[in-house]
């Protein structure tokens, strides 16, 4: 279960440690608005509601997105109503190979395939999983550089990222150093600053109050088991 979204609107975490300030984006920051994309059966209307939010935000200056259907569609619906900028493809945004349990459904992975449910279980950082498969650790290193690059290349503006639960939940673990994310909902929003120095801050986390439809909430919950 996704943990409640949350605002560091008075605060923000600093290499692990949390500060009493909130900074602007300057010239040599860049700050990354990261969205986890929509499921597929409620993509249209929330969505739509994520694009629009982002809309009325000072300007967005790029979009970037995994190449996986489900993070490109949310992608270019952002796109449609950012001015017409187009998505730009990040293969390492996308979300973590799971080798052999590729394509399986979560439920029934450990009986079709016990070994490599096994080692996606495993609580080693270095465990790969067979067919493939990544570690923990690979994860880590692919999306932070990733995002890492990203920076480099817009200081001083404001991009929007697409991606995936377990990649988001990287992302957190290297803003805040041995923090668990515990879990990100489905088109939340969280806003992250990188800025010279290689340091990395959360603005904003998890946040999901564009969708105003209370019924659907539960529905948006998740994490990196449903990518």
């Amino acid at each position: 279960m996704a943990s409640s979204p949350s605002r560091l609107s008075r605060e923000y975490v600093e290499n692990g440690t949390i500060r009493k300030e909130t900074r602007p984006t300057k010239e040599y920051c860049t700050e990354i608005i990261i969205v986890r994309h929509g499921e597929t059966d409620w993509n249209a209307l929330h969505k739509m509601q994520v694009a629009e939010r982002l809309a009325r935000e000072p300007k967005i200056s790029a979009i970037y997105s995994s190449d996986l259907k489900r993070a490109l569609e949310t992608a270019q619906t952002i796109a449609s109503k950012c001015f017409g900028l187009e998505v730009v493809i990040d293969k390492d945004l996308r979300e973590r190979h799971i080798g052999d349990l590729q394509g399986l459904v979560f439920s029934e992975a450990s009986k079709i395939n016990p070994i490599a449910f096994e080692a996606l279980m495993s609580n080693s950082e270095h465990q790969q999983i067979p067919g493939g498969g990544e570690s923990r650790n690979q994860l880590f290193e692919r999306c932070t550089s990733s995002l890492q690059r990203i920076a480099k290349k817009n200081k001083g503006a404001r991009v929007v990222v697409v991606t995936h639960g377990a990649v988001i939940e990287m992302l957190y673990k290297r803003a805040i150093r041995g923090g668990k994310a515990g879990g990100v909902w489905n088109t939340s929003i969280s806003i992250f600053e990188l800025s010279d120095g290689d340091k990395w801050c959360i603005k904003l986390w998890n946040d999901i109050s564009h969708l105003k439809e209370s019924e659907y909430l539960e529905s948006a919950s998740g994490g990196s088991a449903s990518t």
